[in-house]
């Protein structure tokens, strides 16, 4: 018997998909969104660092991680409209706001103490536990899955994650019937990420996101443990981190330390720091303008060396709304 399987709307052929070097100098980039007309098309990225060869080798070995072998690739997630950012160039374009706001974090985010990571899952739960990394690896089987990711920056790029779906740990803790939302906590330690001073007021670390616990259950939501073949960068928010694609990048919460069930909607972060610019919820949403920028396009982040990009439509739920919008009716 032949199954045939229909492609998404959202899909193309795999040999479009391309390779990994597009996530770069960060802070210029905001600037140009919130000074220059969106209408822009590319952008020559010239290097800052001194010594040029030394940053690429020190980037170069910051991804240099061991490879994944045990994960699938899940042929619903297999394919995507865009290409893959290369890899050395979305190594150097990302968010980590604990260790500050230049186009450097990438550099600083190596400080990330690693070893013998452990998570706590608490809270409204059956089964509370403390995983280590290798308990992550081993006891929930890994995938490869190719996702959009759009930044509440008005950019957007695709990255290749592996990890588990969220929903098979919400099956190994079993929730209780109280439990209606999820926080999310990452590591801080003001000695190590020294991140940016009082900006807005006092900051409140660490840094906390959450979810209601449908979207948890939802078959997009993600933890990822690698990204393009292997280990998960520090730079990428290593060992673990949210990935959920139809909402704005903040909410991926980076080197989670804590995962609680609750019964009532938790604080998070940049929320907290400004409702009015950050909800709850984040999702992609191109008729809800951010009150600094407008949301309806996006600078798609293409191939490097030099950080170029081309303007898109900006899709409902990031193009994902067959698979959550019903989450919001």
């Amino acid at each position: 018997m032949n199954l045939i399987r229909i492609p998404k709307s959202w899909e193309i052929s795999e040999g479009e998909v391309t390779s990994e070097r597009a996530y770069f100098n960060r802070r210029s980039f905001i600037k140009s969104i919130v000074s220059a007309s969106i209408g822009a098309s590319s952008l020559a990225l010239t290097g800052c660092e001194s010594n040029k060869s030394e940053s690429q080798k020190a980037l170069e070995k910051s991804v240099n991680l061991p490879k994944i072998k045990s994960a699938v690739k899940n042929p619903d997630f297999a394919r995507v409209d865009r290409p893959i950012a290369d890899e050395l160039l979305a190594a150097r374009y990302n968010n980590f706001y604990e260790f500050g706001r230049t186009k450097n974090i990438w550099l600083k985010a190596q400080n990330l103490p690693t070893q013998n990571w452990q998570v706590e899952v608490t809270g409204l739960v059956n089964n509370p536990r403390t995983y280590d990394l290798d308990d992550l690896k081993r006891e929930f089987p890994l995938e490869e899955r190719i996702y959009r990711f759009r930044c509440v920056e008005a950019w957007s790029m695709v990255l290749p994650w592996i990890g588990f779906p969220m929903k098979a740990l919400i099956a190994a803790v079993e929730p209780k019937s109280s439990a209606k939302y999820v926080r999310f906590t990452s590591f801080y330690d003001k000695e190590i990420t020294k991140g940016p001073g009082v900006v807005f007021g006092p900051l409140p670390w660490p840094y906390h996101e959450g979810l209601r616990i449908e979207e948890m259950a939802n078959e997009l939501a993600f933890f990822a443990v690698g990204i393009y073949g292997h280990d998960l960068p520090k730079q990428h928010g290593a060992p673990l981190r949210m990935v959920v694609p139809w909402k704005y990048g903040f909410k991926g919460a980076k080197s989670i330390v804590k995962i609680e069930f609750l019964s009532s909607q938790p604080a998070t972060y940049w929320n907290t720091i400004d409702a009015r610019e950050y909800d709850f919820e984040a999702n992609v949403n191109p008729d809800k303008p951010h009150p600094r920028w407008s949301q309806a396009r996006e600078k798609f982040i293409s191939k490097g060396p030099n950080l170029t990009w081309e303007i898109k439509e900006t899709l409902p739920y990031n193009g994902y709304g067959e698979y959550v919008a019903d989450l919001y009716v």
